[in-house]
């Protein structure tokens, strides 16, 4: 077998970039992706690279039509990713991007759980190293609780493993969700057969990718990690982590009628934040959690329209999302800011970073010819389809406000607003070359999406560019924009101001530590009230023992002989008494 497992190149490409340094590192780290597409392009479909194991059987590589896409996928973000950080010179950073971004193709490439869960392993504890290269001390605390809650999705996801593996004697990745709506789904041909799988396993397997998905109320790890990244290192975060979990939900859950709930959920609840949020990279933290909504959304209805529209969702975001990092990150290289309050004005000498930002906030408002328009509408024309109107207006009230946020709030905030008297250059040349791909890459799927559905899993019967749907679009887009302005207006619309929203985090971040101390307080005041009640006992304790135990006590002083010999044999012959009795 002449070509290499893809995640191999990645690692080996790490190696290199720790041992070499400059340009040479540099040309490294750009022909690492494209070595690693050429080698996925050349690679026969199947099942391939079989090792053992305790008796199990690891398949390290499973080339299909999911895996394929996101492996793809995945080498074209480290490849954009790549280019935007060239100007960066640490070493700790270009190692492990390169060891993340193959983690994350060695996870989507895995066919059985066992080789998912090292990946899924590799991914977290590399993926800190970009959070603790800002090298403060909010980025100290905001990586070490990113870890902690990585790891314990780990934990969760291998006590998952173990006991799916023990109930059902198998670790393929393949079906293993709750509640799927098929057999077909699962390619059983018995539908009895999907109730087996419903063990405590397969419920702790969920959690555990839910927590990498940022589900809600597990959400925070993404919000506070995120946004306290290196400007280049949250690029590369926004790629892969939540990805990786939205293809494993596709290859385990499609169908799991409670995603569609859960994934409905997590389209309305970042809205709210996101539009009063300050720093305008968590904002695109809780933007990203509201598109990946969509994506589990579309996995949970499960349909093959369902899950294309999903997956090539996710495909769409890593670009545009990206692209909107990108251009965050190039104005926090130039300021040091990402505060909205602090920020504006800067389109006068930033023009090409404006412009990209625009066209990355045109392709998540779902624009028409931007790559979003083509995506978003298959889940949310999937949700009609199957019975689900109140899901399907959620998502539409969902799309209205990544308008907001993402598709206006940004830019306008980031570039234009009030004057903030920042001149800074424009952004490195990299930075423009990595945004402009980004960009491009953008409004060709939006205006020729049947390459993307060429690669998606199912057959694909879906015209994007009906006069319907582009008329609804268009109407939803107007609205939305006619809200904003009126608030705007109005006076109602929640001002910028500096500050730290918390959410779900509260109940780690306020609500535990002050429990903590009523606790430490209380058992504090128990002691001493214990301490002042046994004093008198303790005191007529004491001098009892010495009384009886002190230097001139009956029993501490010293006795004679002869008395000493008399209670000795007082004592042996009340024992013999008591034994003949």
């Amino acid at each position: 077998m002449s070509n290499l497992v893809p995640f191999a190149i990645f690692f080996i490409g790490a190696a290199l970039a720790a041992l070499t340094r400059g340009a040479l590192r540099s040309a490294i780290m750009l022909l690492v992706p494209i070595v690693g597409a050429y080698n996925l392009w050349t690679m026969p479909a199947g099942d391939s690279y079989p090792l053992m194991l305790l008796g199990y059987k690891l398949q390290l590589m499973r080339l299909d039509s999911l895996s394929l896409l996101f492996g793809y996928l995945f080498h074209l973000a480290a490849f954009l990713s790549v280019i935007f950080a060239l100007h960066v010179k640490d070493r700790k950073q270009d190692v492990a991007a390169l060891v993340y971004a193959g983690s994350a193709i060695g996870a989507v490439m895995a066919g059985d759980l066992i080789s998912f869960f090292v990946f899924w392993e590799i991914l977290a504890l590399s993926s800190v190293f970009f959070v603790l290269a800002q090298r403060s001390k909010h980025s100290y605390g905001a990586a070490m609780r990113y870890l902690i809650i990585q790891v314990a999705s780990g934990v969760t996801l291998l006590a998952g493993i173990l006991i799916h593996a023990k109930a059902t004697g198998s670790i393929a990745f393949d079906l293993i969700g709750l509640k799927a709506m098929a057999a077909g789904l699962a390619g059983a041909a018995d539908p009895a057969g999907l109730a087996s799988l419903e063990t405590l396993g397969s419920w702790l397997i969920l959690i555990a990718i839910g927590i990498k998905c940022a589900f809600p109320l597990l959400h925070n790890w993404l919000t506070d990690a995120y946004p306290e990244a290196t400007p280049t290192g949250t690029v590369f975060l926004s790629a892969f982590t939540t990805k990786v979990a939205v293809y494993a939900l596709a290859r385990g859950y499609a169908g799991t009628e409670l995603l569609v709930y859960v994934g409905m959920v997590m389209a309305l609840y970042p809205i709210f934040y996101a539009v009063i949020e300050n720093d305008l990279r968590r904002v695109l933290s809780y933007s990203m959690m509201n598109q990946i909504g969509f994506m589990v959304c579309g996995i949970g209805i499960g349909t093959a329209l369902a899950i294309n529209g999903a997956v090539s969702h996710a495909f769409n975001d890593v670009i545009f999302k990206g692209l909107l990092f990108m251009s965050m990150g190039a104005v926090m290289y130039r300021t040091g800011k990402t505060k909205a309050s602090d920020l504006g004005g800067l389109f006068r000498t930033m023009p090409w970073t404006t412009g990209f930002c625009i066209i990355g906030a045109l392709s998540i408002s779902a624009v028409p010819l931007f790559s979003g328009f083509v995506s978003k509408s298959m889940v949310m024309a999937a949700a009609i389809e199957q019975g689900h109107p109140i899901v399907w207006l959620a998502l539409v009230f969902a799309s209205a406000g990544v308008v907001e946020h993402a598709g206006i709030k940004i830019p306008y905030f980031a570039f234009f607003a009030h004057d903030s008297g920042l001149r800074p250059k424009e952004a490195p040349w990299n930075m423009l070359l990595a945004m402009a791909l980004a960009a491009a890459i953008c409004i060709f799927i939006g205006v020729y999406p049947q390459l993307l559905y060429s690669y998606l899993p199912n057959p694909v019967d879906y015209l994007p560019y009906s006069s319907a749907h582009v008329m609804s679009q268009i109407q939803l887009l107007s609205f939305a924009v006619l809200a904003i302005v009126a608030l705007h207006k109005s006076g109602l619309y929640p001002a910028e101001i500096p500050g730290r929203n918390i959410d779900a985090e509260w109940t780690y971040r306020k609500a535990l530590p002050a429990v903590a101390r009523w606790v430490t307080a209380m058992a504090a005041l128990l002691r001493d009230a214990a301490r002042k009640a046994a004093g008198p006992i303790a005191g007529k304790l004491d001098q009892a023992l010495i009384r009886y135990h002190g230097p001139d006590g009956y029993l501490g002083r010293s006795l004679p002989t002869g008395s000493m010999a008399f209670w000795t044999i007082f004592l042996l012959g009340a024992y013999l008494l008591f034994s003949f009795i």
